[in-house]
């Protein structure tokens, strides 16, 4: 299923696809080049929104979920791309232990866990789930929604080595993104594989550090297609000392969000976009949806009611917020049955392995779609292993649609990469 772009202005982005399309060779050695010098994200998934003027990443995952919503026509990609990844790693690994999120009673979750241990048994791993959890004391059977069931373990924790009872993994693979902070019992293993990095999770994490990242990226890959950046890279800013609970550091939000909102509004008149500029203001670090807010109007600042303040003060685990970033707001023009849709893209190593829809009928073009009342349809991305299809019109193939999805994907997974070794605790220094 393709989704329908809702807007007159198809022209840029179908101008975009075709620079892609006839760019692909130069556009897969340049990648190629890319993945030799830096490390990919062991695994991401991207959250990309349509403007029908502009392409862009607007949210990078290391520590994705929601695998349970990839279609089984895109399982071989993902079991072949779990191979590669892991022949790099640890080509002699015989067992893999996944450290899942705490919260033990999401079924849905729980299920992306299921798929996770799926594809990695398929790459010929075995597959046990170690839990965290101080609720996980015994092994315990979870009943899923779909048939099936899953198995959370406790973890044991020996002087250099974490397995479970009788299972001793050579590689431990988290699908927990460390929100509250590096739990000790992951600290100091030295004998094993933790991936991804400990310093990938929000703990240590920060979206700004990422985008201007990406921004460089897409400054690199803007002067490779002879395209302006701006049409593949959100801008933003930043304030590090909001406090929305006690309402300091409001000066600094307002200022951040009207410099931007001047800037995008430049950027519309010099395309000739009739829309109104937003941003979206997040909390810096963190995840699931949480501490996000659209702001339209600078003066909208200044009327935060406080169920808004109470929202964005507080993220995943109770932590609170002190810095966020402030970022242009896409307007996602793709719709499935008139509900607001956005694509996610799921990769593993260098590849792209699938993806989906996610769609909410409840909202807005300008509001985030990570909330409760979401649903997901599957991307045709099995097809897309087909490749593009050169000579078909720009926008009316889901196969080229696709392909541009994935070039913006892998471009936040390179932006990833850079991010990672920047702020890698054991990279060496050079002064």
């Amino acid at each position: 299923m393709v989704p329908h772009l809702i807007t007159a202005l198809t022209g840029p982005i179908n101008e975009l696809e075709q620079r892609v399309l006839d760019s692909m060779p130069a556009i897969e050695r340049w990648f190629r080049l890319e993945w030799m010098e830096h490390t990919p994200p062991f695994y991401s998934s991207v959250d990309i929104r349509n403007a029908g003027f502009k392409l862009a990443p607007v949210d990078t995952n290391l520590y994705p979920g929601g695998w349970n919503n990839l279609t089984p026509e895109m399982l071989p990609l993902a079991v072949q791309s779990a191979m590669a990844a892991i022949e790099k790693i640890c080509p002699e690994a015989k067992n893999l232990l996944v450290i899942p999120e705490n919260h033990t009673r999401n079924t849905f979750y729980l299920s992306n866990l299921a798929q996770l241990k799926r594809i990695f048994h398929m790459a010929g791993l075995n597959v046990r789930i170690g839990s965290i959890s101080p609720e996980i004391k015994e092994p315990t059977t979870i009943d899923l929604p779909g048939g099936g069931t899953v198995l959370l373990e406790p973890v044991v924790r020996t002087k250099r080595r974490l397995g479970l009872k009788d299972f001793d993994p050579c590689t431990i693979l988290l699908n927990n993104d460390l929100s509250s902070g590096i739990p000790g019992i992951l600290e100091d293993i030295h004998e094993q594989y933790l991936l991804p990095p400990l310093h990938a999770g929000w703990s240590v994490r920060r979206k700004s550090n990422h985008f201007k990242s990406y921004e460089e990226v897409s400054k690199r890959f803007g002067k490779l297609l002879g395209i302006d950046p701006w049409l593949i890279n959100p801008m933003f800013n930043m304030c590090g000392e909001v406090n929305f609970a006690e309402g300091t550091g409001m000066e600094c939000l307002t200022t951040n969000v009207d410099a931007l909102l001047t800037k995008i509004r430049k950027k519309y008149k010099e395309y000739g976009i009739n829309e109104k500029p937003f941003v979206v203001v997040k909390a810096d670090n963190g995840t699931y949806g949480m501490g996000i807010m659209t702001v339209r109007d600078v003066k909208d600042l200044d009327e935060l009611n406080r169920k808004t303040k109470n929202k964005m003060s507080v993220i995943k685990d109770g932590q609170q917020v002190h810095q966020v970033i402030i970022q242009e707001g896409v307007l996602t023009n793709e719709r499935i049955n008139d509900a607001v849709a956005e694509p996610v893209v799921y990769m593993m190593d260098r590849y792209v392995v699938g993806g989906f829809y996610r769609v909410h009928a409840d909202r807005g073009v300008d509001e985030n779609l990570n909330a409760p009342g979401a649903h997901f349809v599957p991307l045709a991305f099995a097809e897309s292993t087909r490749l593009p299809q050169p000579g078909e019109k720009p926008g009316a193939s889901a196969p080229n649609r696709f392909y541009m999805y994935g070039v913006i994907g892998r471009l936040a997974m390179l932006a990833a990469s850079y991010e990672l070794e920047a702020t890698d605790p054991d990279a060496e220094t050079y002064d």
